[in-house]
């Protein structure tokens, strides 16, 4: 079992705590990891491309000339993928649907082999509670430089919702938010340091352990 430091507001350690192997001390997977981020990032992709076909093209009404006799090739429509300004053959199509599934299962082990990662890789602190007095961005980040995680991408994490936090963080570039029921695997992959308050850590606990 691992033990991290637990720090206070004012960066100092205040204890430790041991986590659970159940959820940080899970051997990684690469591949399970990676189907879990695929199966986020399609789920998450927005269809926007549309081009129009020939059926869609405005105009096309009348034949542009005759059958036979004028030594052309024959063609019923100028809408035609053929054509300037025609229809697009297999072109994209906004009700195109890019989502996959994946077992639920699985993702919570993901999740688990991500965070025993950080955990092992010792990029998990604890914080002692993240109570912020006032919604100040500049309050926040002299706490975030008196920790280990100064100046590195923090994903934050807090076992109940905490507008002062959720505020204070929105101007920074590097801070990103998430509660700790609803963690997700690209948002800590992306973040090189996971901080956590000792109710959120509670709650991960909780949630993930089935």
């Amino acid at each position: 079992m691992a033990k991290v430091k637990i720090y206070n507001l004012e960066g100092k350690e205040v204890g430790d705590v041991t986590l659970d192997d159940k959820i940080f001390g899970i051997k990684v997977n690469e591949k399970v990891v990676h189907q879990a981020v695929v199966t986020q990032e399609a789920n998450a992709r927005v269809r926007l491309a549309q081009a129009k076909t020939r059926s869609e093209v405005r105009g096309g009404g009348a034949k542009p000339w005759r059958q036979k006799g004028t030594g052309r090739a024959r063609v019923g429509s100028n809408r035609s993928p053929l054509w300037v300004g025609g229809g697009v053959t297999f072109g994209p199509n906004a009700e195109r649907n890019f989502s996959k599934k994946i077992n639920k299962k699985v993702k919570n082990k993901a999740l688990r082999m991500v965070l025993s990662d950080k955990a092992v890789s010792g990029r998990i602190i604890i914080m002692e509670n993240m109570d912020l007095p006032e919604i100040k961005t500049k309050q926040l980040s002299v706490v975030l430089n008196k920790l280990p995680a100064k100046g590195k991408t923090v994903l934050l994490s807090t076992g109940k919702k905490n507008n002062n936090l959720i505020k204070a963080s929105a101007n920074l570039p590097k801070v990103y938010m998430a509660a700790a029921n609803s963690l997700n695997v690209r948002d800590l992959l992306r973040s090189e340091y996971f901080v956590i308050d000792q109710a959120g850590l509670e709650e991960i606990v909780k949630t993930y352990k089935k």
